[in-house]
């Protein structure tokens, strides 16, 4: 059972030493979106509802029955079970008090599902004495609401009405309300609605898989876990005890490669170096395993650190042209993956120009299409990584900005600022481009932060060509929770490896983000950002309630990785 809420912040780390115009900002406050409608979101957003495979709210016709009739929970290990005539006792669905019934958390009001994605999960708190509770959720094309009666604090869909609603009613907002009372065992009094409000289904499926970095703690499990997008468990994608480049303790930062068989991990022997290694792939690949393409110099270079976070484009990962860019602390560095002359290995890639607030490169990311870089210019690395002593939370006098350079066959180039990601009054790193190279994700915290794992820090999306960051609508916690952000460390964004098309000219991206929220331990969250003729629109986050919540998750990455298959309970 997740630990939420929590106020405690405490890094769980234990071996990494709304409508927006593009060019115009967009507020978390605004409440003109369709998702607010006596909502929680309040993100600003427009409908992201068009005429798809679920049609118009407005002519929607009510053809589906995928909810069926009243769902009332027996009894379980959880509670002795909603009584056979909950419905009645709930009566009207407006009875009750309008406000201070259960706090909803998960989805998070305003939030909107892959196509694909897991079932969903309802889960919530109760907030005066509450034992007996009601789901309900509505949408234009089905007769009949779901309504579910429980004792428990959640109840997750079952798999086959899932496939049957996010195929007849996606396309549509969804209105969720969640409503409790207190049961003597005969009358129910103190009814009270609690979270209200529309999530969706988006029409377009997110791709690929996730693999992303765990630890138990500082003395418990590290590795890497992942799961393809509609998986219910994680399995394990690399371990140390599997990487056989050389003996570790310790991985931490990586980067799939983007055929998804291998990966480049961080790793620390007494300095933090990089490591290539195959993942535990459903195609027969040995875990661990060094790739046969890798020469023994590349090898080598990649091992030569302080190297920080790896990056590789799809342009430039194919046999005769493997190249891995990455960060020395001071520049940014090109690895052949395949050479075997190690006068060839490695070598600067050079950035001419000035660069505020300095001179220092970290956190590269290359684009796909293999034209150009987007790295952090600070005055403040470690060990590859951004920000001083990993421990704390400030650093004084740290100070962040975008930056782009072209590749230009490794030789570099003039940079150049990403305009809106390079104000002097906030730090913002750790890029990420787009499937399409059209956007930037990144973090962004107040100056004098340390960037690495920062409370302070929220993602934020902007246009490569410049303009106003968006704030991500995701970065805010449920209202009705207290807890709120900046203080959360939504952090580490990275985006789906293709963009999804929906019906009038829709692209739909989506990212993952960890973020504590819901405890002291990171944990993974997703969240769309769709774009229609230049239009951005953001949503709430979801929780992936398939990965372990007593383990810290982090560091995600979102690319076709070739998994073995979960295992069939």
């Amino acid at each position: 059972m997740m630990r939420f809420p929590s106020t405690s912040l405490a890094l769980a780390i234990a071996c990494a030493t709304g409508v927006a115009m593009f060019g115009q900002a967009c507020g978390s406050d605004d409440s003109s979106s369709v998702f607010d409608s006596g909502s929680e979101a309040g993100d600003g957003t427009i409908s992201p509802f068009g005429d798809g495979s679920g049609g118009d709210v407005s002519d929607a016709p009510s053809s589906y029955n995928d909810f069926g009739n009243p769902i009332v929970v027996g009894a379980d290990d959880a509670g002795p079970g909603a009584p056979a005539n909950s419905q009645t006792l709930f009566g009207a669905p407006d009875a009750g008090a309008s406000t201070g019934g259960p706090c909803l958390i998960e989805p998070e009001i305003g939030s909107l599902y892959p196509h694909n994605w897991l079932r969903p999960r309802f889960h919530w708190i109760p907030t005066a004495g509450e034992n007996l509770f009601e789901i309900r959720l509505h949408a234009a094309n089905q007769t009949s609401d779901l309504l579910v009666y429980t004792t428990d604090t959640m109840w997750t869909m079952p798999l086959t009405m899932w496939n049957a609603v996010r195929n007849d009613s996606n396309d549509l907002p969804m209105t969720l309300t969640v409503r409790g009372g207190v049961y003597d065992g005969t009358n129910l009094t103190s009814i009270a609605l609690g979270s209200e409000g529309t999530i969706g289904i988006a029409p377009v499926d997110a791709p690929g898989s996730i693999v992303y970095w765990f630890t138990n703690g500082y003395s418990g499990a590290i590795g890497l876990n992942g799961f393809s997008v509609g998986d219910e468990t994680v399995v394990s994608a690399l371990t140390t005890a599997q990487v056989q480049e050389q003996g570790i303790t310790c991985m931490g930062c990586h980067a799939g490669t983007p055929d998804g068989l291998d990966v480049i991990i961080s790793t620390s022997n007494g300095d933090w170096d990089n490591m290539i290694a195959n993942i535990a792939t459903g195609d027969g690949g040995t875990a661990g395993a060094v790739p046969s393409y890798a020469g023994t110099a590349g090898l080598a270079a990649l091992l030569d650190g302080p190297l920080g976070i790896s990056t590789i484009s799809t342009s430039h990962w194919t046999p005769g042209d493997r190249v891995v860019i990455a960060s020395n602390n001071t520049d940014l560095q090109w690895i052949d993956m395949e050479a075997t002359n190690p006068g060839v290995a490695r070598g600067t890639i050079a950035r001419n120009g000035t660069q505020v607030p300095g001179t220092l490169a970290g956190s590269p990311d290359f684009s796909h299409d293999g034209t150009q870089i987007v790295y952090t210019a600070t005055n403040h690395t470690t060990d590859g990584r951004l920000g001083g002593y990993y421990l704390s939370t400030t650093d004084t006098g740290s100070r962040a900005s975008l930056y782009l350079v072209p590749y230009n066959n490794r030789a570099g180039g003039t940079v150049a600022a990403v305009s809106g990601a390079s104000d002097p009054g906030v730090q913002n790193y750790y890029p990420a481009f787009a499937p399409d190279d059209t956007l930037i994700a990144y973090s962004s915290a107040p100056n004098d932060m340390n960037m690495y794992n920062q409370p302070a820090a929220e993602v934020y999306v902007i246009p490569t060509t410049g303009g106003t960051g968006t704030r991500l609508s995701a970065n805010d916690p449920p209202m009705c929770t207290g807890i709120t952000s900046p203080g959360v460390t939504n952090s580490w964004p990275k985006w789906a490896p293709s963009v999804g098309m929906g019906s009038n000219s829709r692209s739909f991206y989506w990212i993952v983000f960890s973020s504590t929220r819901i405890g002291s331990l990171p944990q993974l969250f997703i969240t769309p950002v769709v774009v229609t003729a230049g239009v951005m629109q953001t949503y709430a986050a979801l929780y992936l309630w398939n990965q372990p919540d007593n383990e810290g998750n982090h560091t995600p990455a979102w690319e076709y990785f070739q998994l073995q298959p979960p295992p069939v309970n």
